[in-house]
């Protein structure tokens, strides 16, 4: 099993004034016999506040998997990338580019996520956009090669080449 997390980045859903739609998309759209949720929060857009989420995720539950919903556009309140980046070991843009390129087939507003991914210690993080469809879309696309990734990540499967 994966064992992961959501964290949902919004003010107004922190505050109760917005429901989330995205958590419920994201347990959808990862099967059961696979993925397990182990964490869920909704933090507003404050640095402090991501960066504790996503380190008790990854420092304290060990999850194998963090995904965040919200804060990556052009608002001057989405700091979703700025905040994930220092707590990252290693980069993988690979990840946030193929949502990208992916979300791009839909919309051209898909060039304006400045969405991140990456790894800390043995947790892939990764930003998603904060509308329920883009966060169906998005995880729907990647959920094949993260189990992989993951298993690689954890040393559990050794082997990427394709026969």
């Amino acid at each position: 099993m994966i064992r992961y997390g959501i964290i949902i980045i919004s003010d107004k859903g922190s505050r109760g004034e917005r429901q989330d739609g995205c958590r419920a998309v994201i347990e959808q759209s990862l099967p059961e016999d696979i993925f397990a949720q182990s964490y869920y929060t909704i933090v507003p857009d404050e640095t402090q506040d991501i960066q504790r989420a996503i380190k008790h995720c990854s420092d304290d539950l060990a999850l194998e998997l963090v995904l965040t919903s919200g804060g990556t556009g052009f608002s001057q309140r989405d700091i979703t990338p700025e905040a994930t980046l220092p707590l990252l070991d290693r980069l993988t843009p690979g990840i946030s580019e193929a949502i990208r390129y992916m979300s791009l087939q839909i919309t051209p507003k898909a060039m304006l996520s400045r969405a991140v991914s990456g790894m800390r210690g043995e947790t892939l993080i990764i930003n998603l956009p904060g509308s329920p469809k883009a966060v169906q879309e998005s995880v729907e696309y990647i959920r094949g090669p993260l189990v992989h990734g993951i298993e690689i990540m954890k040393g559990t499967a050794s082997e990427c080449a394709r026969k």
